[in-house]
């Protein structure tokens, strides 16, 4: 079914935006010595969440959770990304600011239902209340701790060394293999700080 000239443009206003993610760097860096980017990381995420699916206990949308976190990140096109650990309270509240204002811009510009739902996609991913969203939330931090792994230890900062650093059950434990999954990223990473000494 074709679309009017504008609906097209705005889509193409979009893919743009998130052109910019290919090159937005995160603190993470690969195996291969380089820092990863937004898009590279929303990219495995999503396919973190194709293979742990059909071992999950809850059944889910697996059509709502995969936009979830395809799109989780689309705001960072706009406002950049900043490491959990640089962030204090000051921080947090005026990255929360722009993002939302970030996320408004896009619905905004697409002007439809595609927009309106990626809109209210990206603030159930932010208040965390629903499964596909816990579940997407929890993969987002366990991406970034497998990503650490795979990276070499010199790229590590302090915080990162320590290993009870951001490790919280309540992030992981509503799923049986979720917490299963955090518990042997957990272990390689005591094993290759240890291995380090």
């Amino acid at each position: 079914m074709a679309i009017k000239t504008s609906s097209l443009n705005n889509i193409v206003k979009i893919l743009n935006l998130a052109e910019r993610l290919k090159s937005e760097l995160r603190h993470s860096w690969m195996s291969c010595s380089r820092q990863e980017s937004v898009a590279e990381h929303s990219w495995r995420l999503s396919l973190m969440l194709v293979l742990l699916e059909p071992h999950l206990e809850q059944p889910i949308d697996m059509l709502k959770a995969l936009k979830m976190a395809i799109i989780h990140d689309l705001v960072e096109a706009e406002v950049g990304d900043t490491p959990v650990f640089d962030i204090d309270e000051e921080k947090m509240k005026s990255k929360a600011i722009l993002e939302r204002r970030a996320i408004g811009n896009i619905r905004d510009t697409l002007g439809n239902e595609v927009g309106e739902d990626i809109y209210i996609l990206w603030h159930e991913f932010e208040n965390r209340q629903t499964d596909e969203a816990k579940l997407v939330y929890a993969l987002d931090k366990l991406e970034c701790k497998l990503q650490h792994v795979e990276a070499d230890l010199s790229t590590w900062n302090e915080k990162e060394r320590n290993i009870s650093f951001d490790w919280q059950d309540e992030l992981y434990d509503f799923e049986p293999i979720i917490l299963q999954l955090r518990d042997y990223l957990k272990q390689r990473s005591v094993e290759k700080v240890n291995a380090e000494v």
